[in-house]
């Protein structure tokens, strides 16, 4: 088995700064946390990891370690909040602990000044929601935002010196194969550091739950998504770019909350095989391990 070259240690702030709930996501189903966390917190989550992965992992005490804001839109926190996260867990960065930290935002939500923050305490990589290159997919799925704002975000944030990865969501309303591959050839030519693909799910809810419900929105199946990230991956690893991820990390709160959708517990290794199970083969089989 590959050893992993990187500790990332998630700290989730789930919907903080968002600036309304797109009609796909739930976080609390996802990861389980309801509340934003107070800069306590955000100091016992980091001393946990920190202590299971010295309990587990002696004599590789080389290994980058990064803390991470997921959950929500970092950059849209009010100021003061995005410095106490930013403080807190840049103390770890100083005391040596820690090698650097990243945040997840909205590609509207990038601005000189929220970058000038997150430099001066040691962010290294900001992660982009960007969910579909296609202008007429985000007007559908009710992001708020447009492919242009993501290109604008992408040239900031480079020109800043941090690393940019972009989170795609394949599968959304009115995606098509052709559309998806089309939004993948746009983020190859936009050069991101990392990407992670995060095929649409409907999970309960969410407005995209009611949307299955009336029959405004065709979940899509485990084999066809397979099929069109396969074409995918192809595009990023001809291009040289990383795929840090392929599918929602498995959990029983994300197993309990998915009503419908190409969901496997092990999506890269899937979409590498390509058999052809159902979703409720794949699901029991997760649900077994």
């Amino acid at each position: 088995m590959a050893r992993k070259k990187q500790l990332i240690i998630p700290v989730f702030i789930p919907f903080g700064g968002c600036p309304h709930r797109c009609i796909f996501c739930d976080q609390e189903g996802i990861t389980g946390a309801s509340t934003l966390p107070a800069n306590a917190d955000v100091v016992r989550t980091v001393e946990r990891y920190l202590a299971t992965w010295n309990d587990g992992n002696r004599g590789r005490s080389n290994m980058k370690k990064e803390i991470a804001f997921y959950g929500g839109s970092f950059t849209a926190l009010p100021p003061d909040a995005q410095e106490g996260y930013l403080k807190t867990a840049h103390g770890f960065v100083l005391s040596g602990r820690v090698d650097s930290l990243r945040v997840s935002t909205r590609p509207d939500c990038i601005s000189r000044d929220s970058l000038r923050l997150l430099k001066r305490y040691g962010a290294g990589t900001i992660e982009l929601g960007v969910q579909s290159l296609s202008d007429e997919v985000l007007r559908l799925s009710g992001r708020g935002h447009t492919s242009c704002d993501t290109v604008r975000a992408v040239a900031m944030i480079k020109l800043s010196g941090m690393r940019v990865g972009m989170q795609l969501m394949p599968g959304l309303p009115g995606d098509t194969e052709d559309s998806i591959v089309e939004t993948a050839e746009k983020a190859v030519g936009l050069r991101p550091d990392l990407v992670r693909l995060y095929p649409t799910l409907v999970i309960k809810d969410t407005p995209l739950h009611k949307m299955y419900l009336d029959g405004r929105y065709a979940p899509w199946g485990l084999g066809e998504m397979v099929g069109v990230l396969r074409r995918v991956l192809a595009l990023f690893e001809e291009a040289g770019i990383p795929v840090a991820r392929v599918g929602l990390h498995p959990s029983g709160e994300l197993e309990r909350s998915i009503v419908a959708g190409p969901y496997h517990p092990s999506l890269r290794a899937f979409v590498k095989q390509g058999n052809g199970k159902t979703r409720d083969a794949v699901i029991a089989e997760g649900a077994g391990r």
